[in-house]
C-alpha cells in the first residue's frame, strides 16, 4: 500500500474519518463551505451561534447570528443531512463584544466589534466546542487563506482582494491557525461562491450579504450607544485644540474623528474637523485638518503571526492597515516588547484613532504578519 495522502483539508486519512466543525452564520459563504465539505465525503457538523435577542433579530434584515439567519443555517443542515446546533452566547457576546464597542465608540475610534467576536467568541469559544466534538478542525466561510509554510500554518490574504478579510482576522493566534480552515479564500470571487450555492441548490444562493454590524440596526450607531451610555447624549461644549470655545453639541455620540460637516459652528475662515471627543467632559474637540494626520501610531496587544519572534529584529519593514476600507501603506514597525510596538507610517494618515486596529503585511506578497491595537495617535 502506498502512502495516505493529505486530503483537501491537510489530513492524511480519509475525508469520512476528517470530523469538521463548520461556522455557519446563515448566510451564503458560511452554507457553501458546509455543502463544498459535506459533498467531498467530510464528517460536517454544523453550529450556529445566536449571539443577541433571537425575537428582536428575527425581522432585521442584512445580521448574522440571529434570527432567521439561525432558520436558514439549520434549514440548509437538514438538506445536507448533517448534525447542527445552536449555542446562546447572548450574554457572552454583550459583555466581551457590544459593551467595548460602546466604550470604543466613546473614545473617539470607529469601532471594529467584528475583530473581537472573532477573537473572544468565534475562535475561542466556538473553537473550543469543536475541539469538545472531537473535531479535527474547523472551518469558516471568511475570506483568507491560510497555508502550510516551512515552520508553521500562515495567514494570507484572499485571492480575491476586493473580499479579503485579513483586517479583521489579525488577532488569530498561531495555535488557532493550526486548527481552523478557510475553503473560501482561494475562490476568485464571490460570483463563484454563489455560482457553488446554486450547483448546490442552497435555499441561501441569493441571500443578500450582511452589511452593518450585527447588533446595530440600519447602521444608526448612536441608537445604540443611547441604550448603553445614555450619558453620551448629554449636551456639551465645543472647543478647539488650543480649549477655545467655539459652539455646543447635543451629545458627543453624534460626533466621530475626522467628521467635518454638520458641526453647527460657522462664519470660521477656515473648515474645523473633529479631532477628540472628550466622553468624560462632555466636549468634540476640533482643529485644523493638518492635526488629523500622524506618522507614528503606538500599538499595543500585538498578535504577532511573522517568523521569529517579534523582539528578534529591532525594526520590521511592512505595511500596515489602519483601516479595513484603506489599503496597506510601508510603514516600520519598532517592538517595545512581546505585545507593544510603536508604528512610523511612512507617509502620514489621517484619522487614526484609539480602538482601531494596525495590521501587518508583507511589504512585497500576500503574508499577514499579525497586528495590534492603536492605543493613541499623537504626531
Amino acid at each position: 500500500m502506498g502512502l495516505q495522502k493529505l486530503n483537501s483539508l491537510g489530513f492524511k486519512k480519509p475525508e469520512a474519518e476528517t470530523r469538521v466543525v463548520v461556522a455557519m452564520s446563515g448566510g451564503v459563504d458560511s452554507s457553501v463551505v458546509a455543502a463544498m465539505l459535506k459533498s467531498e465525503g467530510y464528517d460536517v457538523i454544523g453550529v450556529t451561534l445566536q449571539l443577541y435577542d433571537h425575537g428582536a433579530a428575527l425581522s432585521k434584515k442584512g445580521a448574522c447570528c440571529a434570527g432567521i439567519d439561525i432558520h436558514d443555517a439549520r434549514r440548509i443542515a437538514e438538506k445536507l443531512n448533517f448534525p447542527h446546533y445552536v449555542l446562546n452566547y447572548e450574554n457572552v457576546f454583550k459583555e466581551q463584544v457590544i459593551d467595548e464597542f460602546a466604550e470604543s465608540y466613546l473614545a473617539g475610534a470607529t469601532p471594529v466589534p467584528c475583530i473581537r467576536c472573532n477573537e473572544r467568541i468565534k475562535f475561542k469559544d466556538l473553537l473550543e466546542t469543536a475541539r469538545d466534538l472531537n473535531a479535527d478542525c474547523m472551518a469558516t466561510g471568511h475570506y483568507i487563506r491560510r497555508t502550510q509554510g516551512i515552520n508553521k500554518a500562515e495567514l494570507h490574504c484572499a485571492a480575491d482582494y476586493s473580499r479579503d478579510q485579513s483586517y479583521f482576522l489579525f488577532s488569530t493566534t498561531n495555535e488557532q491557525l493550526e486548527f481552523l480552515r478557510f475553503p473560501l479564500g482561494s475562490l476568485g470571487s464571490k460570483k463563484e461562491t454563489r455560482m457553488l450555492a446554486k450547483k448546490f441548490n442552497l435555499s441561501v444562493s441569493d441571500k443578500p450579504d450582511s452589511q452593518d454590524i450585527c447588533f446595530v440596526p440600519n447602521g444608526n450607531y448612536a441608537s445604540v450607544i443611547e441604550k448603553l451610555r445614555p450619558e453620551a447624549m448629554d449636551p456639551g461644549e465645543i472647543v478647539d485644540h488650543e480649549g477655545n470655545f467655539v459652539g455646543t453639541h447635543q451629545g458627543v455620540i453624534h460626533y466621530t474623528v475626522g467628521q467635518r460637516r454638520g458641526l453647527g459652528i460657522g462664519g470660521l475662515e477656515k473648515p474645523l474637523y473633529v479631532i477628540k471627543l472628550d466622553v468624560e467632559e462632555k466636549k468634540v474637540i476640533v482643529g485644523p485638518k493638518a492635526l488629523l494626520k500622524t506618522t507614528h501610531v503606538p500599538i499595543e496587544q500585538i498578535n504577532w503571526l511573522g517568523d521569529g519572534s517579534l523582539q528578534s529584529k529591532k525594526e520590521w519593514y511592512l505595511s500596515v492597515k489602519v483601516r479595513s476600507t484603506r489599503p496597506p501603506s510601508e510603514a516600520i514597525l519598532r517592538p517595545i516588547n512581546d505585545y507593544s510596538a510603536s508604528v512610523e507610517l511612512i507617509t502620514p494618515e489621517e484619522g487614526v484613532s484609539p480602538g482601531q486596529a494596525c495590521v501587518f503585511y508583507e511589504r512585497s506578497g500576500t503574508r499577514v504578519l499579525g497586528g495590534g491595537w492603536i492605543t493613541r495617535s499623537k504626531n
